[in-house]
């Protein structure tokens, strides 16, 4: 049997003290609040001498509060603990790549910046893999894999009305004034 290391310990010690179901959690979303409101300044400035400064006082107790709430929730921390996990593996897994990558080039620097048409195709399958860690985490996949799954008449016929009634709407509600000649390219 593998005896069990000093670290592992230390590892085993935190997560009974609750560090990664209270601490962390909790410093994370205090972290992002915080920088919302300060960067949004949605609850307001004060002006000293002229210049505005961010009420960091009101900002905070705001960002700590909703921090609390999180944390009370034993459901969201478990969300967030894992969102956290599966957005690292898929951080890891594009730094992976891009090390493959980088082996095919000569001795040119590998970027992705010469190339903006796969720059913007990574960021669509990073979004999509991120909505995908989103819905897992919150158990959403069997709801969508069960409309799948009971497939029948009665949901298509749903579905198309659905597509018509908004296919009528934006009909209604599109702009009708001609475009000029002017917006054409050549």
């Amino acid at each position: 049997m593998v005896e069990e290391s000093i670290f592992r310990g230390v590892i085993d010690f935190f997560g009974k003290i609750g560090i990664y179901d209270v601490i962390l959690p909790f410093l994370l979303v205090f972290t992002i609040v915080f920088a919302i409101f300060e960067k949004t300044k949605i609850l307001g400035v004060e002006k000293i001498d002229g210049k505005e400064y961010t009420k960091k006082n009101i900002n905070s107790i705001v960002a700590f509060i909703v921090a609390l709430l999180v944390v009370a929730s034993t459901q969201l921390v478990s969300v967030i603990n894992e969102v956290m996990a599966n957005v690292v593996l898929l951080l890891i897994l594009a730094v992976c790549f891009l090390l493959l990558v980088g082996v095919f080039f000569k001795d040119n620097e590998f970027s992705l910046e010469k190339m903006p048409g796969w720059t913007k195709f990574f960021m669509v399958v990073m979004f999509i893999a991120i909505i995908v860690i989103f819905l897992n985490a919150l158990d959403w996949f069997q709801y969508i894999f069960a409309l799948f799954v009971f497939w029948d008449a009665t949901w298509a016929a749903a579905i198309i009305f659905v597509l018509v009634m908004l296919g009528f709407m934006w009909f209604i509600t599109k702009d009708n004034v001609p475009k000029s000649k002017g917006d054409k390219k050549e």
